[in-house]
């Protein structure tokens, strides 16, 4: 398991190289272009299937490890506290205090983890992808109890388009380069029309980079527990 991606990555036919904040032995993880939320990142199989029961028995369990791994680093860079209060309130030993979550650890939030697996659930990349997206309590947290929850509509609609995000931008690369193609009498329109719009490559290595950093520092915490 490694932090730091080597030799060119592809997610479908699009090279996310600098996007890549993990790799395993099958796996690899991502930030996205166009994140529903905060830390909304993608965690796929090396090779690109297309559905999820394509993936061998050692290819699906690693998967899914990684989405634990991913899940941890998630937890301690979004549900850690700012201050020490509730780790010092622990230490008192009392049993309500023993009943909060630890700080920065999964149980601290929760997570909408999520696979459209083919084109009718909304696959727009051809290639198996595992959604992993933090709610942080107080800040980006489902909204009232009981069932239904707007990330999912999210997900289906434009604003969850990762297919459609980076079919655009290599289109503006292409554009960059080539220019845009000649049109009699006018400019050529626009293809983004998506209300949010997608960052830039240098914000995304940023936030792999940061993700990166939190996956070091756990794993050194890791092996210093040990």
């Amino acid at each position: 398991m490694s932090s730091r991606p080597t030799g060119p990555i592809y997610f479908g036919p699009f090279e996310v190289t600098p996007q890549v904040f993990l790799t395993t032995t099958h796996s690899f993880a991502l930030v996205n272009l166009k994140p529903l939320l905060p830390g909304h990142v993608l965690i796929c199989p090396r090779k690109p299937y297309r559905r999820l029961t394509d993936l061998t028995a050692p290819e699906l369990t690693d998967l899914f490890q990684a989405v634990q791994r991913v899940q941890r680093m998630l937890a301690r860079h979004y549900f850690a506290s700012p201050s020490d209060s509730t780790l010092s309130s622990k230490q008192n030993g009392t049993k309500k205090d023993q009943d909060v979550p630890a700080d920065g650890t999964p149980e601290a939030g929760s997570f909408n983890i999520a696979i459209q697996d083919g084109v009718e659930a909304g696959q727009t990349v051809a290639h198996v992808h595992v959604h992993v997206i933090p709610r942080i309590r107080g800040a980006t947290a489902k909204e009232g109890p009981g069932p239904g929850d707007q990330i999912y509509e999210s997900m289906a609609a434009e604003e969850g388009n990762v297919g459609g995000a980076l079919w655009d931008r290599e289109l503006r690369k292409l554009r960059l380069k080539i220019g845009d193609r000649p049109e009699p009498g006018g400019s050529f329109p626009s293809i983004e029309d998506s209300e949010r719009h997608p960052r830039s490559a240098e914000e995304m290595e940023a936030e792999a980079k940061l993700f990166r950093s939190v996956l070091e520092q756990m794993e050194a915490a890791e092996s210093g527990s040990r």
